[in-house]
């Protein structure tokens, strides 16, 4: 009998956590994000689309003692990322935090050779994604705990990005815009939306120019006032930071995350 009640004391604890959704979470600084949030006593669900990668990061993250689930979807398929999402915040009867990690540069072409179903692709990458997830989340973060949704903008945004990565500088605009509208869409709430904007940070989304081409990525850090890349934890703590109740009268804003590396020394 005891240890029925005990087992019930703790089912209504884990009730009560915090959930924390974050996409494109199966590697590099979303799953940096997700370590970070469990460690802060959020309930953290994952979403990937490589099914493998992402039960073993749940593995990683219960062997911290962090209570976590992987979902597996494609951020570019608006009834998936509806379906899914209902299924979650249902489920857990809320969502306190969204983490539109999801994004990438996708293609590289320029303008006069990018065709329609490249261009599609990147936009739908960086910003559909943020728009669907958001859309189907917001239901859910209106019963969450000072909820909030934290986007992801590049430097891309506003200097209009390398050779080739136009219509990743374009997405990137696109997100730094609806990260403003859904703050002002969902202030009434108490619904916080902020964005993050990081610099060139040491994960293996740069795998292949680090192989390749090392001269190259040595050099990324003389753009970099702090002459270092940055580390996807320290993407976390300013994560970390946006979704806590030290944060509680911040939103509509973007944090740079690099070093100095926006001001182009």
């Amino acid at each position: 009998m005891k240890l029925e009640k005990n087992l019930k004391k703790i089912e209504i604890m884990s009730s009560k956590a915090k959930v924390a959704l974050i996409t494109g979470a199966t590697g590099g600084i979303g799953f940096a994000v997700a370590k970070q949030l469990g460690k802060d006593g959020y309930t953290v669900v994952l979403n990937g689309i490589e099914d493998e990668a992402g039960a073993e990061r749940v593995k990683e993250l219960e062997a911290e003692g962090i209570t976590a689930e992987y979902y597996g979807f494609d951020m570019t398929d608006s009834a998936a990322v509806t379906e899914y999402i209902t299924k979650i915040g249902e489920k857990y009867g809320k969502i306190d935090a969204l983490i539109n990690n999801t994004g990438g540069i996708g293609v590289r072409a320029r303008f006069e050779e990018m065709t329609d179903e490249q261009y599609k692709f990147v936009m739908a990458l960086n910003l559909d994604s943020v728009f669907y997830a958001s859309r189907a989340a917001i239901p859910f973060l209106k019963k969450g705990e000072n909820a909030s949704i934290i986007n992801y903008t590049s430097n891309a945004a506003w200097n209009g990005a390398g050779p080739g990565a136009g219509i990743y500088s374009a997405s990137k605009g696109g997100v730094q815009s609806i990260t403003r509208a859904l703050a002002k869409d969902l202030a009434e709430y108490g619904i916080r939306v902020n964005a993050v904007s990081p610099g060139t940070i040491d994960t293996p989304f740069h795998a292949q120019i680090k192989a390749t081409k090392p001269e190259l990525f040595a050099s990324w850090k003389n753009s970099v006032l702090l002459g270092r890349l940055g580390e996807p934890e320290e993407v976390a703590g300013v994560i970390s930071f946006l979704l806590s109740d030290a944060a509680s009268f911040i939103t509509a804003e973007t944090i740079q995350i690099g070093g100095g590396q926006a001001l182009g020394i």
